[in-house]
């Protein structure tokens, strides 16, 4: 499996840090201890040069004046960058090194001073003897002690060279292990059969990786239960058509057998109460697979509970007046929510529609919007048989529907309402009805 153009090796770049973090410190360090010694350096070296010219002034003596112009001898790499001279009144040479010239180093008489010498600077220490007969001049060059700083910070860069490397590959070991762990689970994942939704094996995994792996179980464990969901509804869809088809054939057989006209209309009417039958079945099971991956967040609105009611009411009055039932909409205030309208509008046409098929000839069908403890209710009653307290937790379930009732349907109107009142985290109550028969459907949505 190749990676994608966008991917990136988290070992190489977790290397390529710890060792450019590791670099830049070192080098920061030697850059602040070049500066630092540097300056200690600098100070060393000033005492060392005032030291020399006690030194040299301890041993100035009467002999001093026997003494003539010589050359001391260079006995060290760095002489030639060290001067001393010694000056009779100041204004004569009596004796000097090899490394120094012949004018006076500095034209201060006393302590440090920095002087330019043949276009090279110089560090000078000047001091008079005791009887302010002979002065004393000890001088450095500026570029000894740069040497001597430069030498000391190659001394410190120098390891790095040897050690970047060793560090580099101790670190690539040590976080290769690391991550050995998410390279296995990268195997594991990659192996699993499509079908395979059971949990990933989460035993030896970092516990920064922890929480992935647990939010990848939970998340298969959903995908199973959709495509579970999924396959008993497309089982249960299948059955529920193959009935309504079957009579569809059945009774188009009979039409085109029939001899006589009567009998031939009754099997053509027959023909389409089925059609009527399946076209509110597949409209139902529309719904439903639109309602499954439905999240209404985005589509949410402010609307009126009651206008939505006494529109899904006048929609069905035909349909009501058909089969000699009475609904009303009980009158009331404007109820407001916040919900997805149509989705709403669903919800309402299945419930009125539930309660109209369901009631006898004669009997009314009520609705009514409320607001009742903080919360906007919406009910809906009928006068039909009912349901017992003891089926009433499995009518939300697709495709079960109450026997005895004598009434055509697919089981999934309350399936519907059940699954658009969990969109809208409202709660859904069936009760009998008035005077303890039929049904009484409540909604509560959060207002």
């Amino acid at each position: 499996m190749s990676a994608s153009a966008g991917s990136f090796s988290l070992q190489r770049r977790l290397l390529l840090a710890l060792l450019g973090s590791i670099a830049l410190v070192w080098f920061a360090t030697v850059v602040f201890s070049y500066f630092d010694a540097r300056d200690e350096l600098g100070e060393l070296l000033d005492a060392h040069l005032a030291q020399s010219a006690s030194l040299l002034l301890a041993q100035t003596g009467h002999e001093a004046e026997e003494i003539d112009t010589e050359h001391m001898p260079q006995l060290h790499k760095r002489a030639r960058k060290v001067a001393i001279q010694m000056w009779e009144s100041g204004s004569v040479l009596r004796l000097h090194s090899a490394s120094a010239p012949a004018t006076r180093l500095s034209a201060q008489d006393e302590g440090f001073s920095d002087a330019l010498i043949e276009g090279k600077r110089w560090r000078v220490f000047s001091a008079w003897d005791a009887r302010r007969q002979f002065l004393i001049q000890v001088g450095e060059r500026y570029e000894a002690r740069d040497e001597i700083a430069a030498d000391l910070a190659r001394n410190l860069l120098l390891p790095l060279l040897f050690a970047l490397p060793l560090l580099g590959l101790l670190v690539w070991f040590n976080v290769a292990r690391a991550l050995r762990p998410l390279a296995a689970l990268g195997v594991q994942v990659a192996a699993r059969d499509p079908a395979n939704l059971g949990t990933l094996d989460a035993g030896r995994i970092p516990a920064e990786v922890a929480p992935l792996v647990e939010n990848l179980n939970r998340l298969f464990g959903r995908v199973a239960q959709l495509i579970e969901s999924e396959r008993r509804f497309t089982a249960d869809a299948s059955h529920e058509l193959r009935t309504p088809l079957a009579a569809l054939k059945i009774q188009a057989q009979v039409a085109r057998a029939s001899a006589g006209g009567a009998e031939r209309t009754h099997a053509l009417d027959n023909v389409i109460a089925g059609c009527d039958r399946a076209t509110h079945l597949v409209q139902q099971l529309l719904t439903l697979a639109r309602l499954d991956p439905e999240e209404p967040g985005s589509k949410t609105e402010v609307c009126d509970l009651q206008d939505l009611a006494s529109i899904a009411v006048a929609d069905l009055a035909q349909y009501a007046w058909s089969k000699k039932i009475e609904i009303d909409l009980a009158e009331g205030a404007a109820v407001e929510i916040a919900a997805h309208k149509g989705l709403i509008a669903v919800l309402l046409r299945n419930l009125i529609d539930n309660a109209i098929r369901y009631s006898p000839e004669g009997a009314s069908v009520h609705v009514r919007t409320a607001t009742e403890g903080g919360a906007a209710t919406l009910s809906v009653v009928d006068h039909g048989p009912g349901i017992p307290a003891e089926e009433r937790a499995r009518v939300g379930q697709r495709f079960y529907r109450i026997l005895g009732t004598g009434e055509s349907g697919s089981g999934l109107g309350l399936s519907i309402v059940k699954r658009i009142a969990e969109l809208h985290d409202a709660r859904l109550d069936l009760a009998d009805g008035k005077e303890g028969g039929g049904l009484s459907v409540t909604i509560s949505f959060r207002r």
